[in-house]
């Protein structure tokens, strides 16, 4: 029995470790699914395009214990990494960093003046966009969703379903989307 166990728990951690995240020079959670990218939106909205995928941006700390939260107990989970990997282009700014961003109204700034002018208080933060936003639009008002902190499994696989199945062009908010799915997984 204790062989069992034992294999469980590394087939688990080997699983996991497949996912997980490591941090970079940033102090940022680093994982494979994130792109490194020239920080411009339009940019990455094209090429996420092209690859039929939704552009997700994520404004992370460094020593955010919520986004420490998200990166070791959602975004490694199988089902929640592969998702993410398979529908998203995902990239990540750094709610204090000095690297060049440029919005898609074609605003350049440092990392951290942009969070600024997006209004963004709280890290982690999760924005979603559609496959086309308007020249003079920013991130902030293009978002189709906006994911302000650490949120657990379901809500946020939940989340990304209803972002790639549009459910924000629909009459089901998220939160009825969230209960409709979370009854669903209970049964």
């Amino acid at each position: 029995m204790k062989q069992i166990l034992t294999a469980a728990v590394l087939t688990c951690a080997m699983a996991f470790g497949a996912f997980a995240s490591e941090l970079g020079d940033d102090g940022l959670h680093k994982t494979a699914w994130m792109r490194d990218t020239f920080k411009d939106l339009s940019e990455d909205l094209e090429e996420a395009n092209a690859e039929g995928k939704r552009l997700m941006v994520m404004i992370e700390q460094r020593g955010c214990i919520y986004c420490k939260k998200m990166h070791e107990e959602v975004f490694p989970i199988p089902e929640v990494a592969d998702y993410i990997e398979e529908n998203f282009f995902v990239v990540q700014i750094n709610m204090f960093g000095d690297v060049e961003f440029t919005d898609f109204d074609g605003t350049a700034l440092p990392e951290k003046d942009m969070v600024k002018k997006w209004g963004a208080l709280f890290t982690p933060m999760i924005l979603f966009f559609p496959e086309e936003v308007g020249p003079d639009q920013t991130a902030t008002q293009a978002a189709v969703a906006t994911m302000p902190g650490a949120f657990g499994r379901y809500t946020t696989f939940n989340m990304l379903n209803w972002v790639v199945e549009k459910g924000y062009d629909t009459d089901e908010s998220f939160q009825k989307y969230h209960a409709r799915k979370f009854a669903e997984q209970s049964n």
